[in-house]
């Protein structure tokens, strides 16, 4: 058995070595998470996420509500506004059913690789999710050619978030 017994200085001191070697290690597998997510997880204006409009209306009525302020949740960082309680309780039991992809983030922007706001009355569900685009015109050039645009902005998704 071999045992080391510390206590020159030229032993601290390489224990105070290794030491610091390993803090710095650690430091630095944890520096990607300490620089990520500069932009929120879910765009958000008006302090709501989709500004203010409820998710689950988008869904069950074809149509997006405006959702009241006293009805509201916190999910993934960002208030989801609501037109009634039983939306809000439908939203709880599945939130990501009803949450707009890339983050309620304009859907042909992420295509580009980049991020842009959205207006909630630009929008259209594709394969039960609902997707928000920048604008009216933009919708109608995103429509053009829904499923590349989905493809590459799934490759973009969420790593965008990190750059």
């Amino acid at each position: 058995m071999h045992v080391m017994i510390l206590g020159s200085k030229a032993d601290e001191a390489l224990m105070f070595s290794r030491r610091v070697f390993l803090a710095g290690l650690a430091c630095a597998a944890y520096a990607p998470f300490a620089h990520a997510q500069e932009e929120p997880m879910y765009f958000s204006a008006d302090g709501a996420a989709i500004s203010g409009y409820d998710a689950v209306s988008y869904f069950n009525g074809g149509q997006p509500l405006r959702g009241a302020a006293d009805i509201a949740v916190m999910w993934k960082g960002a208030i989801w506004h609501f037109a009634s309680q039983e939306n809000r309780d439908q939203f709880e039991r599945n939130p990501r059913a009803y949450a707009p992809q890339f983050g309620g983030y304009c859907a042909l922007a992420m295509a580009q690789g980049s991020l842009s706001s959205t207006d909630p009355k630009a929008w259209k569900i594709v394969d039960g999710r609902l997707y928000l685009t920048h604008s009216p015109a933009i919708e109608i050039i995103w429509e053009k050619n829904v499923d590349e645009y989905i493809h590459l902005a799934e490759q973009h998704w969420p790593v965008i978030l990190y750059e």
